[in-house]
């Protein structure tokens, strides 16, 4: 019998690869989603890299006790996917906040009550660093939720700190994936991840300045491969995970990969941050920026590679198969 495991997200970006990702490895996968409406195209974006006779949905809401219970029957492993991810600041941070934090708990409380052996959460790299100077971080770092490091970091702050909180002296095993800033090609035709968004506006054309930005960077389907490995590798039990590059890898960078890949929409000149603090008074995305504007933060993800046995796809490559699926 295949071990069943409940995956909350399952239509989203990174979802879609952890399904693929599990289905491929043998694992029977229940999938969560808003709607059941969702289901047939993320079923069909996932079949086209994965089987899919042992996948099924089932409808649930991180804001509603509803379902839960039940999606949870029969499962040994829970990956906990679903957060919702804005990089534009929203006018009330409780739109992303509430959702992250609630849900998390929410999703913890059915899984211990089901008697599931281990949850895997997503959090994000943003909940490490978020608001410090440059420098170089391990997996003991943390953002500090009180100080002004804006709405989507201090969710995943918030959330990931509940998820220790709530699982403390638990028979259920908690282990954390914090990617970075994820890319590679998307399975879905409508995703609205955020690093899509951002890869379809830097290819269309309609991002004419290059932001100083760097972040540790991410393939999406290292991030799915480093999920189902934190769930079945014995020494990660209680573990953090950086799933980053240890180096920031710059927006300049970026550009210029798109640039010699033939995307000649991509952006050449650099934006002064001057110019970038101006445009956040009116603009939610450039206010969402701030943060991490001129910041350089490196990972220390040694025990990523050691514990969960890691090997990264070359960062070019998933920023030119990303490129691909969307354009193509």
């Amino acid at each position: 019998m295949a071990e069943r495991v409940l995956l909350t997200g399952i239509s989203g970006y990174i979802g879609q690869h952890c399904g693929a990702e599990l289905l491929n490895q043998g694992f029977e996968v229940v999938g969560t989603v808003r709607s059941l409406e969702k289901a047939k195209a993320t079923q069909s974006a996932i079949a086209a890299v994965a089987p899919v006779e042992k996948l099924t949905f089932v409808e649930a809401d991180l804001l509603s006790d509803e379902g839960w219970d039940e999606a949870m029957e029969g499962c040994t492993y829970v990956l906990h996917v679903a957060s919702p991810f804005l990089l534009a600041e929203p006018k009330n941070e409780n739109e992303l906040i509430t959702p992250a934090v609630e849900g998390t708990r929410r999703v913890i409380e059915a899984a211990q009550k089901a008697g599931v052996r281990r949850l895997v959460l997503t959090s994000s790299t943003v909940a490490m660093i978020t608001g410090k100077p440059s420098g170089r971080y391990g997996t003991d770092a943390w953002s500090d939720p009180n100080t002004n490091i804006g709405a989507y970091a201090k969710s995943k702050t918030l959330a990931e700190q509940a998820a220790w909180e709530a699982t403390a002296g638990s028979a259920m095993e908690l282990t954390v994936v914090n990617p970075g800033a994820v890319f590679g090609p998307s399975l879905g035709a409508h995703i609205d991840g955020q690093s899509v968004a951002l890869m379809t506006d830097m290819i269309g054309g309609k991002m004419p300045m290059i932001p100083d930005v760097a972040m540790g960077m991410v393939d999406v389907r290292d991030v799915a491969k480093l999920h189902v490995a934190a769930m079945t590798t014995a020494a990660a039990a209680g573990q953090r995970f950086i799933a980053a590059s240890s180096e920031p890898v710059s927006m300049t960078y970026f550009a210029e990969v798109l640039r010699g890949a033939g995307y000649s929409k991509a952006p050449s000149r650099k934006a002064p941050n001057i110019a970038i603090k101006l445009m956040s008074l009116f603009d939610r995305q450039a206010k969402g920026m701030l943060p991490s504007l001129g910041k350089k933060a490196a990972f220390d993800n040694q025990s990523t590679f050691e514990i969960l046995d890691w090997q990264p796809t070359p960062m070019e490559t998933s920023i030119k198969e990303m490129a691909a699926s969307i354009s193509g």
